[in-house]
């Protein structure tokens, strides 16, 4: 019991222990709140401080940051402003490139317009951007006067495709002329062939233009910079085509000037309609396009300004030959420019697209009429000429009439052009729908042809000659017909009908010369066998022997 005495109490004396440090602990505890609280009202300040330095660096870095661009546009400006100040001639690429910075610095100070050196800097750019508006209205027109060189005539001939070169003679003569043959030789291979536009501006310079006047129009000066471009590029394409030989007629020119100068220069006029449309006219077209890649209207504007002039000049001197006076010999040049207008058609309403050359294409379409109209009274006119033919120089011996040679080898040159009527004849259709076929034509001029041979042979006091003139006229016309491609034209049917008209005058003419030797001996056989003039039974006789003999013979 001791021993558990002594142990509880050794207890008691822990407990007591334990619960003094206890005490001691919560006491010191209690002293570290209150220090705790006293350290956090102490710090507070410094925390508000501290919160306001880092905000106010915040703010500085800000500023500086701001200032830095605000110094950078100001830089910029300075730069652009040397550039603007030098202008375009020593560095044409430094100076566009200042006017794309002077832009920029303008775009940023607009949408910056809190800074308060925001409008005193605009002010400044505005008006570099105006000195710079004027040199560049400037350069732009001194870089049209300087690259835009007329084109010479062998630069444009080397364009061509070789069938349409003319020859080396042609040049050293004056290099004006197309190659010799007619118009409709060559008309297959002129419409599969490669034509290679001229780079009318070297094409290093090109990109330099359109920078030029894309900042024109940014800046609102289309109209100025239409007027500079159409200006110098009308004068280069004039000048080109004045040194084709291209003349400026008037229509009272062309229709008094004697028909075989004429005939020449109509010649010329479609050669010189091919290189327009298909070298120059496309040529400044793809120019155009390339300058003005920035706005679609101004591309149509400028080009139909530069060739309105140009192209009024061309299609004048076929709308005069077109209202001439018409004529037989004319048929043939009439479907040459005919035959060009609708190979060219198509690529003219390509080239002149948009609304400002609407007008353009249809008097091209309109002069494309006419021509066909001309060709189609001429057709008409060169039938009835030759059914009223009135020449009364026939030959003695019956012997073919120049009138047959010369209406056999018009029809046989026609069919040079076969195609080309068949799409004449096309655009004057009836009403009910069958068109003017060429045969149909062919067969009337034909027939005209032998009216008119028919009235001729009446000319002849001799019916033997007269049938002899209709035999051999005829019999040439039926032999020239079947060496032709009229053959195929006219059909086996005509060519027979006619092989039977030669053989009906061939024995018409037997019949009535045979009858006129007849008539000779059986009066020869009177006269001898009758001897005072009577008539005998034995000249009976004679006469009907005489008619025998012949026959047999």
């Amino acid at each position: 019991m001791e021993g558990l005495a002594q142990r509880a109490a050794l207890l008691r004396e822990s407990l007591g222990k334990s619960q003094a440090a206890t005490d001691a602990v919560v006491s010191i505890l209690g002293s570290f709140d209150s220090r705790l609280s006293a350290l956090d009202a102490a710090m507070r300040p410094i925390q508000l401080r501290t919160h306001a330095v880092r905000t106010a660096h915040e703010n500085i870095d800000r500023t500086l940051r701001s200032a830095d661009v605000i110094l950078t546009q100001f830089d910029r400006t300075r730069e652009a402003e040397r550039e603007i100040q030098k202008g375009p001639n020593e560095n044409l690429q430094g100076f566009l490139d200042a006017v794309d910075r002077l832009r920029s610095i303008e775009r940023f100070f607009s949408s910056n317009r809190s800074y308060s050196s925001s409008d005193r800097v605009l002010s400044h750019v505005n008006g570099l951007l105006s000195k710079a508006l004027v040199k560049m209205e400037g350069e732009f027109q001194n870089q049209l006067t300087q690259r835009s060189k007329p084109m010479e005539p062998d630069r444009l001939f080397d364009c061509l495709p070789s069938t349409l070169r003319p020859s080396a003679e042609s040049r050293s003569e004056g290099g004006k002329h197309p190659p010799g043959g007619p118009q409709s030789d060559n008309h297959e291979t002129a419409e599969a062939a490669v034509y290679k536009p001229p780079a009318l501006i070297e094409p290093k310079f090109v990109p330099l233009l359109a920078k030029l006047a894309q900042q024109l129009v940014q800046a609102g000066c289309q109209q100025q910079c239409a007027e500079i471009y159409s200006e110098a590029r009308a004068s280069a394409l004039e000048s080109s085509l004045k040194n084709l030989g291209v003349e400026k007629l008037s229509k009272d020119e062309v229709q008094k000037m004697p028909w075989e100068i004429l005939e020449s220069k109509i010649g010329n006029w479609i050669h010189f309609m091919r290189i327009a449309v298909k070298l120059l006219f496309a040529g400044e077209r793809q120019l155009c396009d390339q300058v003005f890649e920035c706005s679609q209207s101004l591309r149509d504007k400028c080009f139909s300004a530069i060739t309105k002039n140009s192209l009024a000049t061309l299609l004048s001197f076929g709308e005069a030959i077109a209202m001439s006076k018409r004529s037989p010999e004319k048929l043939f040049v009439l479907l040459d420019m005919y035959e060009i207008m609708c190979e060219l058609q198509t690529e003219i309403d390509t080239i002149f697209v948009g609304e400002p050359c609407s007008q353009m294409r249809d008097s091209a379409l309109s002069l494309t009429k006419c021509l066909a109209q001309t060709a189609q009274k001429t057709f008409s006119d060169f039938e009835e000429a030759v059914e009223k033919d009135a020449t009364k120089n026939i030959h003695t011996d019956g012997t073919v009439h120049p009138l047959t040679s010369y209406v056999i080898n018009y029809v046989k040159f026609l069919f040079d052009y076969q195609s080309t009527l068949k799409q004449l004849f096309q655009e004057f259709k009836r009403e009910d729908g069958s068109g003017s076929e060429l045969a149909s034509v062919t067969m009337s001029i034909m027939q005209a042809l032998q009216n008119n041979l028919d009235a001729k042979a009446k000319q002849y006091k001799d019916p033997a000659l007269m049938h002899i003139f209709l035999m051999n006229n005829i019999h040439y016309i039926v032999k020239s017909v079947r060496r032709s491609e009229a053959k195929d034209l006219l059909g086996d049917d005509w060519i027979q009908r006619h092989r039977r008209i030669v053989q009906q005058n061939a024995n018409q003419y037997r019949r009535v010369a045979w009858s006129k030797v007849l008539q000779c001996l059986s009066g020869q056989g009177l006269t001898s066998s009758g001897g005072s003039g009577q008539v005998g039974s034995e000249g009976g006789n004679s006469s009907g022997a005489s008619r025998t003999a012949v026959k047999e013979r």
